[in-house]
């Protein structure tokens, strides 16, 4: 094989040349083009990152929130049970008043029923007291005027020392 130096030196002035109008026409361009592709490239990726940190920021934020909500959740529920025992405690207090208010008025009106019966069971036995009294009295007096004469002045002496 024999190597031809002409073939050698065309192809090296071909390429040179064409390196040359490359160079002078194409390369800028495709650097810009290339250049611009990179910083569109860079400021996607930097982007990404702002919305990887946002979204962290924001994952954060949102577990803090459910942390609190949780949180205000167990303090209403315990408020709850708290006012709910009051509540129950209340009741039974009041209940127990009532009760003992009840119990008061029942015995109340028990001594004021035991009072009237009392009293009902004194006016009758005055009553039959002092209708037996005059039916032995009349039947003392029908058969002994002198003892009638005696019971008039008794009670005409016991009327003078009341009065």
């Amino acid at each position: 094989m024999k190597i031809l130096w002409e073939n050698i030196l065309i192809t090296m002035i071909a390429f040179v040349i064409l390196y040359w109008l490359l160079n002078k026409f194409a390369f800028s361009k495709l650097f810009a083009v290339m250049e611009q592709r990179r910083e569109l490239v860079l400021g996607q990726l930097n982007e990404a990152k702002q919305t990887r940190e946002q979204a962290t920021v924001y994952v954060e934020e949102q577990k803090d929130a459910l942390k609190q909500a949780r949180q205000d959740a167990f303090e209403i529920i315990e408020q709850s049970k708290q006012s709910s025992s009051k509540q129950a405690h209340d009741l039974l207090e009041q209940a127990k008043l009532d009760a003992l208010r009840m119990k008061n008025e029942a015995v109340r009106d028990i001594e004021s029923e035991r009072n009237k019966a009392v009293e009902a069971l004194r006016t009758e036995i005055g009553t039959f007291s002092v209708n037996i009294a005059s039916k032995l009295i009349e039947r003392e007096v029908e058969n002994n005027p002198a003892e009638q004469e005696k019971l008039v002045n008794q009670y005409l002496d016991e009327v003078g020392k009341k009065s």
